[in-house]
C-alpha cells in the first residue's frame, strides 16, 4: 500500500480539492482526480528525505493554526497602523536573538512559516553553534517580551506536536 500511496493524507487532499475546484463529481473528474492524488505524492516522495511528519497531538496542531491566524491579523493591523501613522524617527527596527529547544525539521519549518507570515517580523537564519534564532523585528520595545512569545506560544506547542 505504502509502494503507491506514500502519503495517504496527500493524496486524499489533492483528490478533495481537485474535485472542490472543478466543482463536478463526473466519471472523468473523478479519474483524473485519483490519478493526481497518485501521482504527485509518489513523484514528490524523495523531496521528503526524512518522511511524511508524525503529529502528536493533531489538535494543538489545529489550536496553533488558529491562534496564528489571530496573531497574523492582530500584527497586519498593528504594522498598518504604525505605517500609516508613525513617524519613521520613532521606529526601533532591530535583529534579535532567541534560543530554542525545537530540534525537529518539520517543526522548525512550520516555525519558520509561521513566523514569515506574521507581518513585522522575518525569520533571518538558525545559528548553527548556539541553535538559536535570529530574527528581525519591525517595531522592537521589548526584547523579553518576543523571546518569551516566541517560546511559549510558537515553539512549545511544537515540541508538543513534532517530538
Amino acid at each position: 500500500m505504502r509502494r503507491w500511496l506514500p502519503f495517504p493524507w496527500m493524496s486524499a487532499v489533492l483528490l478533495g480539492l481537485w474535485l472542490l475546484l472543478n466543482q463536478s463529481l463526473d466519471p472523468a473528474h473523478l479519474l483524473l482526480a485519483a490519478g493526481l492524488g497518485i501521482a504527485v505524492p509518489l513523484l514528490t516522495r524523495n523531496l521528503q528525505p526524512l518522511g511524511y511528519p508524525k503529529l502528536a497531538r493533531p489538535f494543538l496542531f489545529l489550536r496553533l493554526l488558529g491562534m496564528s491566524l489571530v496573531e497574523i491579523v492582530r500584527s497586519g493591523l498593528n504594522v498598518g497602523r504604525i505605517i500609516l501613522f508613525s513617524k519613521a524617527d520613532g521606529l526601533n527596527s532591530q535583529f534579535i536573538t532567541i534560543p530554542l529547544d525545537l530540534r525537529n525539521p518539520h517543526g522548525l519549518a512550520l516555525l519558520s512559516c509561521l513566523i514569515n507570515s506574521t507581518p513585522g517580523t522575518v525569520w533571518v537564519e538558525i545559528l548553527p553553534d548556539r541553535h538559536a534564532l535570529a530574527l528581525h523585528v519591525f517595531d522592537l520595545h521589548d526584547e523579553q517580551w518576543w523571546i518569551d512569545t516566541i517560546k511559549s506560544r510558537y515553539e512549545q506547542p511544537l515540541i508538543d506536536i513534532f517530538e
